[in-house]
């Protein structure tokens, strides 16, 4: 089989999922007949992890008939990007990875030498994509943030590549940002509420917008967002935000009414979803 250099794998891997695409480096362009996607059950062991990460790198690597020979992965942090080492803990996703190394298996179970195999934060490749599809390479700076199942930060420069802001952790309230303003954030704030378990945001809007405690949701989340983005803007003196990610699609619902707060800030929807992390990913390769 030849080897094609034209192709880069690219491949997003979440707290629930993996995506993974062949991504043409001449036009930057996901190659849509190729993608691959399946379910993650991140609390499972390593070996299950593996093989649903490797399976479906395989099935995509399998699904042209020339050989592709990097891949770039996003990945949520904490993670040691440089030597493929998992640091998640206690964030409901990918514990039995703690301190493992996960580039080795990997390249056994895909046949990629590890060399050739390198890793990127999920909010810095995520941005990197949205700056240049919504053509905002012409800023001096952009902020990006990922809502899900984490909370993902990212700064992009004009002339440099974006890198991960890492401010998940940074302090707030009692705890951190990232337990403020991501999905068991809304599971848990809901309950106390209401007594009601729900399995996410998307089940509160779909089921219970008529009931008294939605409102206060939304009030209060975005009260913590809007903080974020203060704390987010001031330190890195930028205005210019990029919001993805699976929560982000219900903005209205948490900024509309704080918009007095939030006249200086330029806010941008993501467009591209995971394909900008994709994208961004197999762009460590250009």
């Amino acid at each position: 089989m030849s080897e094609n250099s034209e192709f880069i794998l690219g491949v997003d891997i979440g707290g629930t999922h993996i995506t993974a695409a062949l991504v043409n480096q001449l036009h930057w362009e996901i190659l849509s007949d190729n993608v691959v996607r399946n379910h993650v059950f991140s609390q499972e062991n390593a070996k299950s992890i593996f093989h649903t990460w490797a399976n479906t790198i395989n099935a995509c690597l399998n699904s042209v008939d020339f050989k592709v020979k990097h891949i770039g992965i996003a990945m949520p942090g904490p993670f040691d990007y440089e030597n493929g080492i998992s640091l998640m803990f206690g964030q409901s996703k990918y514990d039995e990875l703690y301190k493992m190394d996960v580039k080795t298996p990997l390249s056994e179970l895909t046949g990629i030498p590890t060399q050739n195999i390198h890793f990127i934060n999920d909010a810095a490749a995520f941005l990197q994509g949205e700056v240049f599809a919504q053509n905002l390479n012409t800023k001096n700076n952009v902020l990006g943030i990922t809502l899900g199942t984490g909370l993902g930060s990212a700064v992009w420069n004009n002339g440099d590549k974006s890198f991960d802001a890492d401010l998940w952790n940074t302090p707030y309230q009692d705890s951190i940002f990232e337990e403020f303003l991501v999905t068991r954030w809304f599971i848990k704030r809901f309950k106390e509420l209401t007594g009601i378990e729900v399995s996410g945001l998307k089940q509160i809007i779909t089921e219970f917008q008529d009931h008294k405690a939605f409102p206060v949701i939304c009030d209060e989340y975005g009260t913590n967002l809007v903080n974020f983005l203060k704390f987010f803007s001031e330190k890195y003196s930028c205005n210019e935000f990029i919001i993805g990610g699976n929560i982000s699609k219900a903005l209205p619902l948490f900024l509309d009414q704080k918009k007095n707060l939030i006249q200086d800030f330029h806010i941008y929807n993501a467009t591209l979803g995971e394909e900008a992390a994709i994208i961004g990913a197999a762009a460590q390769f250009s």
